[in-house]
């Protein structure tokens, strides 16, 4: 199995998202990209700690390719918005890409450009790509959220 590691706005639905992939064998969310130790989610909220909300995923790559989850990663969120995703306004909130190896780091880097340079956005692409840092689990009541709240994820 392999991690990736993305951010893209409220961690619940992005976790839903890639939860009904083929290939992806364990979810979960948390923190990372700060500067504050095992931080929560007030602390994250309140913008004191510099963490992302990120979702973690374990995966096995003879199934799904990490390009194939950058792939859902672009189209589940707009990675043109700074800091923002829909109503949710805060660096928590941030697109960002963080990544576990050099591989991961190139394939990443080469999706991002491609993406720019394809015309799909007429604005710059926002999203951040950054070594992967110290990762917080998320408090249990945020762990698949939308399952234990019986929402369907539209996405």
């Amino acid at each position: 199995m392999e991690t990736a590691t993305f951010g893209a706005g409220c961690f619940w639905g992005v976790e839903a998202a890639f939860r009904r992939v083929k290939g992806i064998t364990a979810t979960s969310v948390g923190y990372m990209g700060g500067h504050f130790p095992n931080p929560s989610y007030l602390d994250v909220c309140a913008r004191i700690t510099g963490h992302a909300e990120v979702v973690q995923l374990q995966y096995d790559p003879d199934i799904i390719s990490y390009e194939k989850l950058l792939e859902i990663f672009w189209n589940i969120h707009d990675p043109t918005s700074y800091n923002r995703q829909g109503a949710d306004r805060g660096e928590q909130y941030r697109s960002v890409i963080f990544y576990h190896t050099p591989e991961q780091e190139q394939i990443a880097r080469r999706s991002k450009h491609k993406l720019q340079m394809s015309g799909q956005y007429e604005k710059e692409i926002a999203t951040q790509i950054q070594a992967s840092s110290e990762y917080y689990l998320a408090e249990a009541y945020h762990q698949q959220y939308y399952e234990k709240q019986g929402i369907s994820n539209s996405r």
